[in-house]
């Protein structure tokens, strides 16, 4: 781990991961705070760096003090939910790297949701990261999904204040070094500015994304989700209607595509009355309805946990009460209801 300032969540983070490894060693990069003694407390061992200016820097130093076979890389704001039994598995049984299950909770008590993402964090001896924001693991060794799933809040409203303007200088030079068409950085600033409420900038970041030479692909569908929905939100929803057309085919299968479209339509509604209850409302239910017989697809990165169960059935109650459809509005909002007390996707939250 490297951390600074993280006095708030690090003993959360070691204590979750000491059952399961051999050693837990923290590189701080400049703590103010009691983030020291509390990892000390924990087990930790403490090295010291001044800030690099680049986060693959950092966790290749405390890669080479670690001098470790395998290495399981934590954030501090994060914390092992389940699954931690693997590690020692997947040391005698798997070759390459490991991809672990990261549910990101975000929007704060007036707001909740829980985003997953696969992000390869289980490394052999050797690998190491390039980037200096939003770092990437390189190597030529295949990757695997492991069975690890790992809680973290530092996309909570509080957290994102503290780090506002962290990452944008950072994204931006390397941006302008890639030449300005390089797909991942261009998608990561994007979401920079998304998370803070800037959404025309951040539809105009994943639209240059989109049709950069070279294509983004394991994030690509979360991409054309969030570009359909920062479009519809920043004053284009008919070119964002437009686009959502195009990937159809592509998305038949992604309950967070079909959630955006209705969302899409139910804007249009509102924009346009007249039209709402022969046109945009049905295709709002039907959009709904689709994201509920695909299902939860927690195994597709970037999605969001509920828009295949719980969001989608609370959005069609909604829209059928404002039909007064009493009968059917009673239904979806029961059937929300028991769709999120039986969703085991909340882990995320801190216990």
């Amino acid at each position: 781990m490297i951390a600074r300032d993280e006095a708030r969540c690090i003993q959360r983070c070691l204590r979750s991961a000491a059952p399961y490894v051999d050693r837990m060693l923290v590189l701080d990069t400049g703590s103010r705070d009691d983030t020291v003694a509390l990892a000390q407390a924990c087990g930790a061992e403490i090295q010291h760096m001044e800030w690099p200016g680049s986060f693959a820097l950092a966790r290749n130093k405390a890669l080479v003090l670690a001098n470790a076979d395998w290495n399981l890389i934590l954030d501090a704001d994060e914390w092992i939910v389940s699954g931690g039994e693997c590690l020692r598995e997947t040391v005698h049984q798997t070759a390459g790297l490991g991809t672990i299950r990261v549910e990101s909770s975000c929007g704060g008590a007036a707001n909740p949701g829980v985003g997953v993402d696969w992000l390869t964090r289980w490394l052999p001896r050797g690998v190491r990261y390039i980037g200096a924001v939003h770092e990437q693991p390189e190597s030529a060794l295949p990757r695997h999904r492991m069975a690890l799933v790992v809680g973290h809040d530092g996309y909570e409203p509080d957290a994102m204040v503290a780090k506002k303007g962290r990452n944008q200088a950072l994204l931006q030079a390397m941006l302008v070094q890639a030449g300005g068409d390089d797909a991942y950085l261009l998608f990561q600033l994007g979401k920079d500015f998304e998370a803070y409420g800037e959404l025309e900038e951040a539809a105009n970041l994943y639209l240059r994304s989109l049709g950069a030479a070279r294509p983004i692909a394991n994030s690509r569908t979360s991409l054309i989700v969030r570009t359909l929905h920062c479009l519809g939100k920043s004053g284009r929803l008919q070119k964002a209607l437009a686009m959502a057309g195009d990937f159809l085919a592509e998305l038949a299968d992604s309950p967070d595509y079909f959630f955006t479209v209705g969302d899409l339509c139910l804007d249009a509604a509102v924009a346009c009355p007249q039209d709402a209850a022969a046109e945009w409302l049905p295709m709002a239910k039907a959009a709904w309805e689709r994201c509920l017989e695909i299902g939860e697809r927690a195994e597709q990165d970037g999605s969001v946990l509920g828009r295949g169960s719980y969001l989608a059935a609370h959005n069609l109650s909604v829209v059928h009460g404002g039909l007064g459809e009493a009968g059917e509005a009673a239904r979806y909002l029961q059937m929300s209801g028991h769709m999120r007390a039986a969703a085991d996707g909340f882990s995320a939250r801190p216990n």
